[in-house]
């Protein structure tokens, strides 16, 4: 598993794919959160406070991990390699799991520079300081978890098609209806009494629970059932070739 784990981070800062991933998640965020005129401007915001920022991550990763994940298994395939890799003595879950930790390593490297806007904002705060450490925390430890998932959403569609797109798009349909999908299907007001228990579904709700600063085991679990099950949707994959 660790000797595909670093050929996965190898592979893409041996070529531009690491580099351009981290540039574009920063500048995106850089250019929403500081410098453009809309609702996600940290400095229009009015408030020493990171909200904006984790109410954007979110959106970018539905984009942009998908978009890194989508070569996992697609380009193995497209290449004929994948039978290879499948006739080494290594089982299916190591070969899996060693795909995906590879691009989740790559997102965490992307994350790592915002903890700068950590600083910013305590530094603009007034008094200096008047930042909500605990719901910061609370919200990095979601966007984790949120990462984890929408990563092992996009290693299980990459195996579902040789085709880099493809796998892009389905990754992305399938992120966004388990991020936003079932909490609109709830906003809607159509099954009632069950609107609640149908919002508690979709990753956004758990993920705004983390973010207040307490991490619940409700939440938790969530994130690492829906991060297992693809993992194991995955291997299945694997195992018919």
């Amino acid at each position: 598993m660790l000797a595909i784990l670093r050929k996965e981070i190898n592979s893409f800062f041996s070529s531009s794919i690491g580099y351009l991933v981290i540039a574009l998640f920063l500048i995106l965020n850089g250019l929403f959160l500081w410098f453009f005129k809309s609702e996600f401007n940290i400095l229009d915001y009015g408030f020493a406070d990171l909200t904006p920022f984790f109410t954007l991550a979110p959106w970018i990763f539905i984009f942009l991990i998908p978009a890194i994940t989508m070569r996992s298994f697609s380009e193995e395939k497209r290449l004929g390699t994948l039978e290879l890799l499948l006739t080494k003595p290594i089982s299916g879950w190591e070969i899996v799991l060693g795909k995906y930790f590879g691009a989740f390593v790559l997102i965490l490297i992307a994350l790592i520079p915002t903890l700068l806007y950590v600083f910013t904002v305590y530094s603009l705060g007034n008094p200096v300081g008047n930042l909500d450490v605990g719901s910061t925390l609370g919200s990095y430890f979601g966007l984790l978890f949120l990462i984890a998932a929408y990563t092992s959403i996009g290693v299980f569609t990459s195996t579902l098609s040789q085709n880099q797109i493809v796998a892009f798009i389905a990754a992305v349909f399938i992120c966004f209806v388990l991020y936003f999908g079932f909490e609109g299907i709830a906003n809607a007001a159509v099954f009632g009494d069950f609107n609640l228990t149908i919002e508690k579904l979709g990753m956004k709700r758990h993920f705004d629970s983390i973010a207040r600063g307490v991490i619940d085991t409700r939440d938790v679990i969530y994130f690492l059932s829906v991060t297992i099950f693809f993992l194991f949707l995955t291997v299945i994959q694997l195992k018919k070739r």
